[in-house]
This record gives structure tokens, sequence and C-alpha cells, in this order.
């Protein structure tokens, strides 16, 4: 007897930072991509799209991007379901504990997971983070405060780092 297949859904929504696709699997938020982003699934992957723009996890994802976008928000509180092998996960739970408007260096994450020689490792975890700005993959820069390897692009990354720091504002029609 095989094991059952996932439920797996997806839907667009605008951003400040260009559409994102939200992927739901068995209703849990499982994937949040950027267009063009390095290790972006192949919209196979993504499932059926959802009809209803009110269904969930995506109408919650919404509210709270919107509002982290308007500046109301600086953490998420969703149900995530992280799919990736156990370093991966540890790297990107490690990633929810950066602060708003934070940063760390790869070898300071490697630090906090107990592997101080890891920090290529972590770099490369981090590049496969499925949930971007949410798990804010975003956040890690290189030892030397340089803006190093994101998949979203390094100019997203400079722009979403601006604007924790509140150094820019998003354009009032940017949001949703």
């Amino acid at each position: 007897m095989s094991a059952p297949t996932a439920l797996r859904q997806h839907t667009v929504v605008d951003s400040p930072y260009g559409p994102l696709t939200l992927v739901a699997t068995d209703g849990v938020l499982s994937g949040l991509y950027m267009v063009d982003q390095r290790h972006r699934p192949a919209q196979e992957t993504f499932g059926h799209p959802e009809p209803d723009p009110d269904a969930e996890p995506f109408a919650g994802t919404r509210r709270q991007l919107q509002a982290y976008f308007a500046g109301e928000r600086t953490t998420f509180d969703l149900q995530l379901a992280l799919h990736g092998t156990a370093f991966q996960r540890a790297v990107w739970e490690q990633l929810l504990r950066i602060p708003y408007g934070e940063t760390r260096s790869y070898g300071q994450l490697a630090l906090e997971l107990g592997k101080p020689g890891a920090s290529r490792a972590v770099g490369l975890a981090n590049g496969k983070n499925p949930i971007g700005i949410i798990v804010p993959c975003h956040r890690v820069i290189g030892s030397t405060g340089s803006l190093t390897g994101y998949g979203g692009g390094i100019d997203r990354k400079r722009r979403l780092l601006a604007f924790e720091r509140g150094e820019v504002d998003v354009p009032a029609g940017a949001l949703f």
C-alpha cells in the first residue's frame, strides 16, 4: 500500500518586490517563491491553482504579508511546513530566530547550530529556503557585512534589509 499523496495548491499574490507564489501542502504554507528566484521549483510541483482567494492558508498569509509590507508587523504567526533535510530544517529554524531589522553571518548561524565549520553548508541550506521573506533568509550576510548570495537577487535583499531598518518606505500603491 502506498502513502497518500499530499494535496498541493498555490496562488500568486502581488508584493512590492514582485509577484509571490504561495504554495500550500495539505493546507499548510510550504512555499513562498519570487519571480526568477534561484532554486525555485518547477511550476508543476506547486499543485493546482487555488480558485478561492479567501482559502486558507493563503488569505492569512496574504493578510500578514500586507501588514509586514505596511510596516505594521515584524514577525509572522503562520503554521509552516518546511520540507528539507534535517540540517536544512535546523538552519531554517535558526533563520526564524533572527530579529526583524537585524542580520547574522553564515558563520554566526553555523556557530549557533553548534557546527562552527559549516558556514558553507549553512549558506547552501539558506539558499534552498522554501519560504522566503517569512523565513527571513534575506537577513543573512557575509562575514564582512557584504550582501552575498540571495536566491531572490541581491537587489531584493538590499531593498528588504533597507525596508526593515526603516531606511525606505514601501510605496503605498505597491501593496497588494
